[in-house]
Order: structure tokens, then C-alpha cells, then sequence
């Protein structure tokens, strides 16, 4: 919930901030489309293809998995008559537990803490870090004051230090730090 009001008030803050011309003067912003510069990198398609391959020979596990499950339903609906309730019970369980463990499969590969979104980061890190690296020296070439990506999330990549108030803010919310920095 914090979040999404996040994005739309720092975004207005951005706004007022940026048409306070009279007592701040006139700043300078620019974003970027991440995803486009990334498609852009030579690098990324070889990570999209590992990555792909990945997921589709985890999506295939699932699959074969999903034709078990299916083939111990039909041979069960089959012989359900011909069973005791005991011996009934225990192929419901055993059906049971195989849909667990798929869905157990499904959430380890590729729930959010799952291995293809570790794969991903860990891939893709070195990327993100020569992009911001190359927005910081634009930023200060060109003498921006805020920088952000307009994909997904409004993310600012840089601000020129003059404009943080987060220290203003920390003291209005009566916590009082040593760190100018802030």
C-alpha cells in the first residue's frame, strides 16, 4: 500500500518541485526507458536465451509432472469402484501429494524468491550496474538534476544531492541525525 502511494507522491513532489522555478530556478530532468536500452545491449539477448532455456526445461519438469498426475486420476477413476475405502483413501493421498509437489516445484523455480528470478538478478545485474553507471556520468556531464526510468516504477537512477531533503524531513518527524549527508 506504501508503495503504490509512494510512486504517484514523489512523482507530484517532482512536479511541484520542478514548477517552483521562482525560488529554486529552473532544473533540469531527464529519464530514461530501461527496458529499451537493455533490449539494446548485445549481451541481453544471449541472458534472455540462457534464461528461456532454463524455464523451458523447468516448464517441460512441470509438465511431465502434470501427465503423472493426470495418468494416476484416470487409472484411480478406473478402479474406484474396485477398491476398498482404505486402499481408495491411500491413492487420493498419493494423488495428493504429487499435486503438492508440483505446485512446491512451481513456487521453488519460479515463485518470487524462486530460482529463475534469482538466475535473472544475478544475470542481469551487471547490466543494470553499467547503465546506472553510465546515467550518473550523463547526469553530471549534462548537468541534470534528476534522472529517472519511466519503466514500471517511476525510479529515480540519480538527484543531485542540493535537492535531498530527506534530513528536513527526518527532523519534522522529530529524529534528529548527525549525518549531513542526508
Amino acid at each position: 500500500m506504501i508503495k503504490n502511494l509512494w510512486v504517484p507522491t514523489a512523482f507530484c513532489a517532482l512536479l511541484l518541485t520542478a514548477s517552483a522555478q521562482p525560488l529554486f530556478g529552473q532544473q533540469k530532468i531527464g529519464y530514461i526507458d530501461s527496458d529499451r536500452i537493455m533490449e539494446e545491449i548485445p549481451e541481453y539477448t544471449g541472458i534472455q536465451q540462457r534464461l528461456e532455456t532454463i524455464a523451458q526445461n523447468w516448464k517441460e519438469e512441470i509438465d511431465e509432472m502434470q501427465v503423472e498426475i493426470e495418468r494416476l486420476r484416470q487409472e484411480f477413476e478406473a478402479r474406484e469402484i474396485l477398491m476398498t475405502p482404505e486402499v481408495r483413501r491411500q491413492r487420493q493421498q498419493e494423488i495428493d501429494q504429487k499435486v503438492r509437489e508440483r505446485e512446491q516445484y512451481i513456487e521453488q523455480r519460479f515463485g518470487p524468491d524462486g530460482d529463475y528470478f534469482r538466475q535473472q538478478e544475478e544475470l542481469l545485474e551487471p547490466l543494470q550496474q553499467r547503465i546506472l553507471e553510465a546515467v550518473v556520468a550523463v547526469a553530471e556531464r549534462e548537468n541534470y538534476d534528476h534522472v529517472f526510468d519511466r519503466s514500471g516504477d517511476y525510479l529515480f537512477l540519480y538527484s543531485r544531492q542540493r535537492w535531498n531533503i530527506s534530513g528536513d524531513v527526518l527532523e519534522e518527524m522529530g529524529i534528529f541525525v548527525e549525518d549531513d549527508s542526508l
